[in-house]
């Protein structure tokens, strides 16, 4: 049994989320600052502090402007897969011009650690029940991209027969390794990263990590270099949900990352698929 905790890190800058979407469309993105060098530098230092090693779902894009920042990354000994190249939702893409994001991702990642990338996770977990076929065709071994939790208005709900699983494999050979979600009075509340982790207490959070991994299941947690840039810029133009969503609580997720690896340590996803 593969236990343990199981770190990604979805590597995008502060304004490529869909929240800040409407202020900044992707024809703006060239002109701004990607904020990317001291979160990214303080998460390797907490994951070296606790000898962890993790996943980092790099966009594309991001890759293409820093690729001194990909490699840093990859000689630390972390895992770099993909998270497609322009962070844009696959059901609004669709299959053709999603191969074509993918693709050109893939090879720009694979041109800087000089190795192929086997895994995949989809923007904001949005994934059609077409993308595993392609993902397969184009050499990836296993995504991450399904989050068994209650509603979202963004993430794809989790086939009925795979509940409750914390790793399956598509019909077409791919493997999926689900994020974590709590089980708690027959439904799945939302304890895999992100937004969850810096909302809920520190303590809580690790309890509930600890009750997951009683229960012989591996705990799947993703988390944003940005969500530990707390002085970056502040947006009002968008909706108050989105500002809660995007905000709250960077002032204290690098010291609850520091917790959780001190407490569990940290290993990449690739080695719940290959031991």
């Amino acid at each position: 049994m593969n236990a343990g905790v199981f770190a990604s890190f979805d590597l995008e800058a502060w304004f490529q989320v869909e929240n800040l979407r409407p202020a900044f469309p992707p024809e703006s993105w060239d002109a701004l600052d990607l904020r990317l060098a001291e979160p990214i530098e303080r998460v390797l230092e907490i994951l070296a502090k606790h000898q962890a090693k993790a996943t980092f779902f790099v966009l594309g894009c991001i890759a293409e402007r820093e690729p001194d920042l990909v490699s840093r990354i990859a000689a630390a000994g972390h895992e770099i897969a993909c998270h497609g190249y322009a962070h844009q939702l696959p059901s609004r893409l669709g299959p053709r011009l999603f191969r074509e994001d993918l693709c050109r991702a893939r090879d720009i990642l694979e041109g800087i650690v000089g190795k192929g990338i086997a895994g995949f996770r989809a923007p904001s977990f949005n994934y059609p029940p077409w993308i595993p076929e392609i993902l397969v065709k184009e050499g990836f071994l296993y995504s991450s991209s399904l989050f068994p939790t209650v509603a979202h208005d963004r993430y794809t709900p989790v086939p009925p027969d795979v509940k409750g699983k914390w790793l399956f494999q598509w019909e077409c050979g791919l493997h999926e390794i689900l994020v974590s979600s709590l089980p708690v009075a027959g439904r799945h509340l939302p304890w895999g990263g992100g937004g969850y982790f810096r909302i809920l207490p520190s303590g809580l959070f690790r309890a509930g990590v600890q009750k997951i991994l009683r229960e012989g299941r591996p705990f799947v947690f993703y988390l944003h270099p940005w969500e530990i840039d707390p002085d970056q810029p502040r947006v009002r133009t968008i909706s108050r949900t989105a500002r809660f969503r995007h905000y709250l609580g960077l002032s204290h997720t690098a010291r609850h990352l520091d917790k959780l690896l001190a407490r569990f340590g940290g290993r990449p996803l690739r080695s719940l698929i290959s031991g």
